[in-house]
């Protein structure tokens, strides 16, 4: 059978019996098996990992964003990942023989139908993007939901679905197709932030660091620490130990030692190829996304 992974990223990580209602419409939807779910209070977001047949994932989309709507004001809301809505953003990435072209229909239909149905200004990105200025989610989101409304009050920030002002409690949504990516966050010992920000700025491709690399510097103030946060667009071209070499690198130089590492959500196989070399304590079989896929493994 041909699946679809979806990753939406929800603003909530500090009310888990939110975050268990939101993986309730999920694991409730025909079709669709939930993978994977964590929260982070620091961050005050929650990720999920789902997949399944194209039209089951949209209807397992729609279904969060009834609950997220429902239970997330983002006037009461503070946290340090950036944001612009409830459900932040949605991407569709292709598995088992999927295509791209495949996830760009389904987010345009399931982004469609979300500003319909819930008055919530979508905008499409990566691949599923009507132009080159909106493919990176981070040109999207700058400014985050405080100043979301001026800047759709810019006509060339009109969204490609929906509303032209936010949604008063729920901000907007960011909707679209892209290939499979690594959310990886290293944890300094230090709760210095302009440290893990001046690591983040070196390291990440916009910076002239590394291709394929996004980073950002975040406190954890639950934990006491900072962390440097990436995405991995493409871990073929920059392996996760030449990642990890460079933040050590870096982290030397500042004076400060790396604590620890976590994925965010699941790994291909072929990435992870030494736990402890990068810092994790361990990758075990509920995070490489292969064996989460095979019959009976079960869901989150």
């Amino acid at each position: 059978m041909e699946l679809i992974e979806s990753i939406p990223n929800v603003s909530e990580g500090r009310r888990p019996e939110t975050v268990e209602r939101l993986a309730a419409a999920i694991r409730s939807t025909p079709g669709v098996r939930l993978l994977d779910y964590s929260a982070d209070p620091s961050h005050n977001r929650s990720v999920y990992t789902l997949a399944g047949a194209g039209p089951a994932v949209g209807q397992a989309i729609l279904a969060l964003f009834a609950e997220a709507v429902a239970a997330i004001d983002l006037r009461a809301h503070d946290g340090q990942h950036p944001r612009i809505g409830a459900v932040d953003v949605v991407p569709f990435v292709p598995l088992d023989g999927t295509t791209m072209e495949e996830c760009v229909a389904l987010s345009r239909s399931v982004g469609a139908e979300v500003a319909h149905r819930f008055r919530i200004p979508v905008f499409l990105y990566e691949a599923s993007a009507a132009s080159p200025e909106r493919r990176r989610l981070e040109q999207i989101r700058r400014g985050g939901f405080e100043q979301l409304g001026a800047r759709m009050a810019d006509p060339a920030w009109a969204p490609d679905f929906g509303p032209a002002a936010p949604h008063p409690s729920a901000g907007a949504a960011v909707v679209g197709a892209r290939p499979p990516l690594i959310a990886w966050n290293i944890n300094l010992s230090s709760d210095r932030l302009d440290i893990a920000r001046a690591i983040a700025a070196t390291i990440r491709e916009s910076g002239g660091g590394l291709p394929c690399v996004k980073a950002a510097g975040f406190r954890l103030a639950h934990r006491g620490l900072v962390q440097v946060s990436m995405n991995l667009t493409n871990y073929a071209v920059t392996p996760m130990a030449v990642v990890f070499e460079a933040v050590r690198r870096e982290a030397e130089r500042h004076g400060v030692a790396i604590l620890d590492s976590e994925i965010i959500g699941l790994v291909p196989e072929a990435a992870v190829t030494d736990a402890a070399a990068l810092g994790l304590a361990r990758v075990g079989p509920g995070q490489i996304l292969e064996r989460r896929l095979e019959p009976g493994a079960g869901g989150a």
